[in-house]
């Protein structure tokens, strides 16, 4: 199995006060990974990174590899529009044990493709670490094209793509007709991801229940297609509600109700409206007695309880 491979998680970035709360991402990333997730990302979209400083990313990756250790592969999120900054900051970070960066396409300029292979390799040289593409036009403005990905295979360390276009037949292209890694970024296609030969998934939703995801990816891998689609069905509604408000607004809002985290944003992000709230807890506490189609980690108990103990202002 490749690193490349399973359910890899971008962490929230957890706030007390205002600030990183450093001891509730160390807590959240043991969760993780007692749960079975295969990889984690620090400071990608779900972490708010466009909101934190330097100082404040540099401080977070170090609580998250004090606890990872070697158990658990971990990227760091690189994001912005100078690739001059950018390269210097994979540079900065290359001393670190990660296991490589996590680069989203330069946003705001909407370069041609060209530019935008340029960028790329002109990170991916600046490091021997490996490079996992982020394609999310949506964020950036602008999208890693098909022939793009496949011209930016010529360099070694680009290894893999995280895909948060949202089309199912770029999603295809990829599969079929690239080397890398193809990773899901768009939750709502995990299923199609997997079943069409997707190599596994960067998924913010899988914060919550992460053993459910870990079990989806374990069905698909072991061909019981019929389980992953009736696994897939009761994770559904779940991950639509974590995508019904901007991200990762409902994320935190469900690890809050489990106890793990204080549901605290950093401006512009707001937290999720109460009406979005009441419709989470209530999905929670369904999924709370769901039953797994075959063996898998359970979801711990203390969450079960937190969950059911919740009481909303209705």
């Amino acid at each position: 199995m490749s690193i490349y491979e399973g359910i890899w998680v971008p962490l929230v970035t957890p706030f007390h006060q205002g600030k990183p709360d450093l001891d509730k991402v160390q807590q959240l990333t043991r969760q993780l990974m007692t749960a079975g997730i295969h990889g984690l990302v620090v400071c990608g979209t779900t972490g708010e990174a466009a909101t934190l400083t330097d100082n404040e990313q540099t401080a977070l990756l170090a609580a998250v590899l004090e606890v990872s250790k070697n158990s658990c592969p971990v990227l760091m999120g690189i994001s912005g529009s100078d690739t001059r900054v950018l390269a210097e900051k994979v540079r900065a970070y290359s001393n670190q044990h990660l296991q490589g960066f996590l680069v989203s396409a330069p946003s705001y300029l909407r370069p041609s493709q060209e530019g935008v292979r340029q960028h790329f390799e002109s990170i991916a040289k600046a490091t021997e670490k490996d490079i996992v593409l982020y394609n999310v036009p949506a964020r950036t403005g602008v999208n890693i094209d098909l022939s793009t990905v496949i011209a930016l295979e010529k360099q070694t360390n680009i290894i893999a793509i995280k895909e948060s276009s949202g089309n199912l037949t770029k999603m295809m292209g990829l599969v079929n007709c690239s080397h890398l890694k193809v990773l899901c970024g768009d939750d709502a296609m995990l299923l199609d991801t997997l079943s069409m030969g997707g190599q596994g998934a960067i998924s913010a939703a899988a914060h919550v229940r992460p053993d459910l995801f870990v079990q989806l990816y374990e069905l698909i891998r072991a061909d019981y297609f019929p389980e992953a689609q009736a696994l897939f069905a009761e994770m559904q509604p779940l991950i639509r509600l974590l995508f019904s408000e901007s991200n990762p607004a409902p994320v935190k809002a469900a690890l809050a109700m489990q106890g793990l985290i204080q549901e605290e944003l950093r401006l512009p992000m707001t937290a999720m409206s109460l009406a979005g709230k009441i419709k989470l807890a209530n999905e929670l506490e369904r999924l709370a007695d769901l039953v797994l189609p075959v063996k898998a980690r359970p979801m711990p108990t203390p969450v079960i309880n937190n969950i059911r103990s919740l009481r909303m202002v209705r």
